[in-house]
C-alpha cells in the first residue's frame, strides 16, 4: 500500500509546480506585461520634449481656429479691439469669403492671364505672350480627385485680393493694395518661372496681369440673352526686384 501511494506521487508530482526551484529571479515571468511601445517607450527626457511639442501645435492651432473664427465673424468687442492682429495673421493666405451662399452667386468666368518682359542672356529684351495660368490650373484639377488648395485657390484668391483693395483705375486702396500687388507679383514670378519663360539665362524684369471675363451662358430654356464678348482689364506692369527674379522672396 505504501509502495502504491508513494509510487502515485511520483506520477502527480511534474504536474504541480517545482517547489524546489525557489522564488523567481526579478524582472522575469509573465507579470512583466507587453514591452512599451510609443511615446511610453522613450526615455523621460524625450517623453518631456515630445509632450512640450504637441502643446505648441495644439497653442497654434487653437490660436489659428481663433484668428479665423474673429475673421469671418460678426464684428464685436474682440475683433475690433484686436483688428489688426487678426488682419496680420490672416491676410493673404487664410482670407475666408462666402460667395459659394451668396444670394447673387458668380455668373462670370474670369481667366487670370500673365505675361512678362524679359532680359535675354545677350542683353536684349523681349516681351512674351500672355499665359493663361487659370488655364493652367483647371488641367492640373481635371481629372485629379485631391488637388491642392494651391492648385485651387492660390491664384484666384490673390487676384480676388488685388481686385477688392483697388479702384478701377487700379490704385490701391488703403494699405493693404501694396500688400496685394507683391502678393500678386510673386505669383507670377513663380509661374513664369514654372514655365521657363525668361529662357536659358534669361531674367525677368517685369510682370504684366490681366483678367478675361466672360458671362456664362445661360440655359436654353431660360430665354436669356447676354454677350459672349469677352472683358479684358489689364493692369500695370510692375517691376520685379532682382530677388524675385532670380526665385527668391526678397
Amino acid at each position: 500500500m505504501d509502495a502504491h501511494d508513494t509510487g502515485s506521487d511520483a506520477r502527480r508530482e511534474p504536474d504541480g509546480p517545482d517547489r524546489s526551484a525557489g522564488p523567481s529571479a526579478p524582472g522575469a515571468g509573465p507579470s512583466d506585461g507587453p514591452p512599451r511601445t510609443g511615446v511610453a517607450a522613450l526615455s523621460p527626457r524625450y517623453q518631456a520634449g515630445a509632450v512640450l511639442a504637441l502643446a505648441v501645435v495644439a497653442a497654434a492651432v487653437c490660436a489659428h481656429i481663433g484668428l479665423t473664427f474673429l475673421h469671418v465673424a460678426p464684428a464685436n468687442t474682440l475683433s475690433k479691439k484686436h483688428g489688426s492682429v487678426v488682419d496680420a495673421w490672416i491676410y493673404p493666405e487664410f482670407e475666408q469669403n462666402w460667395k459659394l451662399f451668396a444670394p447673387n452667386p458668380l455668373q462670370q468666368n474670369i481667366s487670370v492671364q500673365v505675361r512678362a518682359e524679359v532680359a535675354t542672356a545677350d542683353g536684349g529684351i523681349r516681351t512674351t505672350g500672355w499665359y493663361d495660368l487659370s488655364a493652367e490650373d483647371g488641367r492640373a484639377i481635371d481629372g485629379n480627385p485631391l488637388p491642392s488648395h494651391t492648385q485651387q485657390n492660390e491664384l484666384r484668391r490673390a487676384f480676388d485680393f488685388y481686385v477688392a483693395t483697388h479702384d478701377s483705375d487700379n490704385r490701391p486702396v488703403g494699405l493693404r493694395g501694396t500688400l496685394s500687388e507683391s502678393y500678386l507679383r510673386r505669383v507670377a514670378v513663380l509661374r513664369l518661372d514654372r514655365n521657363d519663360a525668361a529662357g536659358p539665362g534669361g531674367a525677368v524684369r517685369r510682370v504684366q496681369y490681366r483678367s478675361r471675363t466672360t458671362d456664362v451662358p445661360p440655359p436654353d430654356w431660360s430665354g436669356e440673352k447676354v454677350s459672349d464678348r469677352p472683358v479684358y482689364r489689364e493692369l500695370p506692369w510692375w517691376r520685379v526686384p532682382a530677388g524675385e527674379a532670380e526665385g527668391g522672396l526678397a
